[in-house]
């Protein structure tokens, strides 16, 4: 791993990316929550670099998030996105790219499972987690 994050900041991008997955698990409810959680899930699974790292050492306890709602799940996902992005740069810029890219693939994947065009939900739940990432 080529850039040291701290702890605290390895479990802000973890939260970050598995949440974003997880908004879009919320969004998706009225089809497959699961298959769009599981494709989500595996596309981090796939990342690569310092980001690649973090996330593979990613426990089950740090990943528990508060609420029963989506807004609750935003509350905190949205801010720890971005959070991430900036806290990635100012270690390495093109970890924060990375990162973006990361995220992406995982929305994309997880858009995917979803059966035909992703639906109004989904598309804004993407929409919201995107401008996160480019605050």
């Amino acid at each position: 791993m080529n850039t040291t994050l701290s702890a605290q900041d390895q479990t802000t991008v973890r939260i970050a990316a598995y949440g974003a997955v997880s908004l879009m698990s919320a969004a998706g409810i009225a089809g497959s929550a699961h298959k769009i959680g599981t494709d989500g899930a595996l596309a981090l699974s796939a990342a690569t670099g310092t980001v690649g790292h973090v996330l593979a050492g990613a426990k089950a306890k740090e990943l528990k998030f508060p609420g029963k709602s989506a807004a609750a799940l935003a509350e905190q996902v949205l801010p720890a996105i971005t959070e991430s992005v900036q806290l990635l740069k100012a270690h390495d810029e093109a970890e924060a790219e990375n990162f973006r890219a990361t995220i992406r693939i995982a929305i994309e994947a997880a858009t995917r499972a979803h059966k035909g065009a992703p639906s109004p939900v989904m598309a804004e739940m993407s929409r919201k987690i995107n401008e996160a990432l480019d605050a």
